[in-house]
């Protein structure tokens, strides 16, 4: 899942859909209506980030409405913090090692 959501938050059109999610729920047509692609080239995108579980889609009639869920997110930035403390650390130890040397 962290691959998932890694991939899916590198590209800037991805992240620029998800920060117009998290104003809050929108329709598909709106959320690709400021991008100069098409549609099928929007609807790509957020299925890349459904398939990362970072968009959910509700269907009413015709309508689909996008909703952000940032848990993956969540999980993917405590990786990251878990990462520094681990690289920090080492990198301290290092640092005193050759200090003293």
């Amino acid at each position: 899942m962290l691959d998932d959501t890694l991939t899916a938050i590198a590209d800037p059109t991805r992240r620029a859909i998800l920060a117009r999610l998290a104003t809050g729920e929108a329709r598909v047509t709106d959320v690709a209506r400021p991008f100069p692609i098409s549609l099928n080239s929007v609807s790509k995108h957020i299925r890349m980030l459904e398939r990362a579980g970072l968009v959910v889609r509700r269907v009413e009639g015709r309508e689909h409405f996008l909703a952000l869920d940032p848990r993956p997110l969540d999980e993917a930035a405590q990786w990251i913090d878990q990462q520094r403390r681990l690289w920090s650390r080492t990198l301290n130890e290092l640092e005193k090692v050759l200090n003293d040397a």
